[in-house]
């Protein structure tokens, strides 16, 4: 781990920590795997600050249920709350904290909450009628984006910080901030009625 990139971690890090999160639930910060990104899951997964929240993205890879396991490892020995993405058989196989669902899947997400209360649930979300779905569905929190222009959505028009505060503030449930999301950026976000950060190129500057 570079010092750079454990400077960029800590310090959006320590500008997520003015945000709420989900009191009980889930912290400010929020880390997502990308397998372009972050092909080395295990060590991004190490360079993070103790306490935040991972999403595991796998897309299918043949090494998600070895790569899983490790993350399971270093999540108990960093205090992160591990979620895995759309695929709640692997979370059960490595005994993840809960499941990461796309707002496409929210009929699948939703009959999955009825059976697993005790289990931490997060959706994505890119618009206010996304953002109700997955209020409907149960989830403890939602993942809105892209906030600002990103490069792993290169296509896509960011909201921008004003349409992005007002959906947060009228969404049901907590919501979080994705998309371009640095240490920089970050700062534009405070008072924004967002329960946090969630980054994945803003962790590895």
């Amino acid at each position: 781990m570079s010092s750079r990139t454990y400077s960029q971690a800590m310090l959006l890090a320590r500008l997520a920590a003015r945000w709420p999160g989900v009191p009980g639930v889930l912290p400010p910060l929020i880390a997502l795997t990308d397998p372009e990104r972050t092909p080395d899951v295990a060590a991004f997964a190490n360079s993070l600050p103790d306490g935040c929240a991972l999403i595991y993205r796998h897309f299918g890879r043949p090494e998600r249920f070895s790569e899983a396991a490790r993350l399971a490892g270093i999540a108990r020995e960093k205090r992160l709350v591990l979620l895995i993405a759309a695929d709640p058989d692997l979370a059960d196989a490595c005994d993840a904290d809960g499941v990461h669902w796309p707002a496409r899947l929210a009929g699948p997400a939703r009959k999955w909450r009825r059976g697993r209360t005790g289990q931490i649930m997060t959706m994505s979300a890119h618009n206010r009628r996304e953002l109700t779905l997955a209020a409907k569905a149960g989830a403890d929190a939602a993942v809105l984006s892209p906030v600002f222009a990103t490069r792993s959505h290169a296509g896509d028009t960011a909201l921008g910080v004003h349409r992005a505060r007002g959906l947060a503030r009228a969404c049901a449930i907590p919501v979080y901030a994705l998309g371009g999301i640095t240490a920089d950026t970050a700062k534009n976000l405070s008072g924004s009625g967002f329960a946090g950060v969630a980054a994945i190129g803003g962790l590895k500057r």
